[in-house]
């Protein structure tokens, strides 16, 4: 399966002049094939700038999150139809910050999940445990729940066209990393969930492991059965640090 490499941590970060910069580093560095797929997810100001030096490239983009109405007085919400028009291929939801600062719950994000397949959208669909949970041994019992709402809404059927990214909320900024094995474990424990239901779509979901990804520990991750890339950090906002990344998998 080809690996996919999500820069999900540029949140409310930069300015347009590092967009450039950052944008144009990664093009210049995706001239040499590659295993990786990679996609990027600015801010939404920066959707026009990521357009205008993306188009015709290899390289994805997508927003950091939707509203699932088509439109209506959302004051400071975005749209399916508004990411599409700015080319967008792709949306996270339900990430870790979405669920505990702006309370996003479960259903909020299955909502946005079923939104973003109508219109076309790729929903990467955000899961994982506090520090707290992992601690009380409950982060199946956490990662079954969020998965649950989506697949209750959704059905198997609509992971035909997503992708999962399992991001232990203890490991996000924090330095911490899963070690290879307990990443392997929850990704794992992801796809059974999925097998269960449709063998073909667990084998062909991309899970993709968030959590302080580097170019050191990027290869012994990206080398486990089902760990199918990463949505990448802080060393998303470094082009030197991202392509590490993207040269771990090859």
């Amino acid at each position: 399966m080809r690996k996919i490499l999500v820069a999900g941590n540029w949140k409310m970060h930069g300015s347009r002049a590092m967009v450039q910069e950052l944008l144009s580093g990664l093009l210049d560095g995706t001239n040499k094939a590659g295993n990786a797929d990679m996609a990027v997810f600015p801010p939404f100001p920066y959707l026009a700038e990521t357009q205008r030096l993306l188009t015709g490239s290899s390289i994805f983009w997508g927003g950091q999150t939707l509203n699932p109405a088509a439109q209506g007085a959302h004051t400071g919400e975005v749209s399916a139809g508004m990411l599409l028009d700015f080319g967008c291929s792709m949306v996270l939801v339900g990430h870790s910050e979405r669920r505990t600062i702006y309370a996003e719950s479960d259903e909020d994000v299955a909502e946005r999940f079923e939104a973003a397949l109508a219109a076309g959208l790729v929903p990467v669909l955000c899961v994982g445990e506090t520090l707290e949970e992992r601690e009380n041994g409950t982060t199946e019992t956490v990662v079954a729940r969020q998965l649950d709402a989506v697949l209750n809404r959704c059905g198997i059927e609509g992971f035909r066209r997503a992708i999962v990214a399992y991001e232990p909320v203890w490991a996000i900024g924090t330095g911490k990393t899963a070690s290879p094995d307990q990443a392997q474990a929850v990704h794992a424990f992801i796809r059974d969930k999925f097998v269960s239901q449709d063998d073909i779509i667990a084998g062909q979901l991309r899970i993709l492991y968030g959590g302080s990804v580097n170019g050191t520990n990027a290869a012994d991750l990206f080398a486990r059965e089902d760990i199918d890339g990463g949505l990448v950090g802080g060393a998303s906002l470094k082009v030197a640090d991202f392509l590490a990344i993207r040269d771990a998998v090859d």
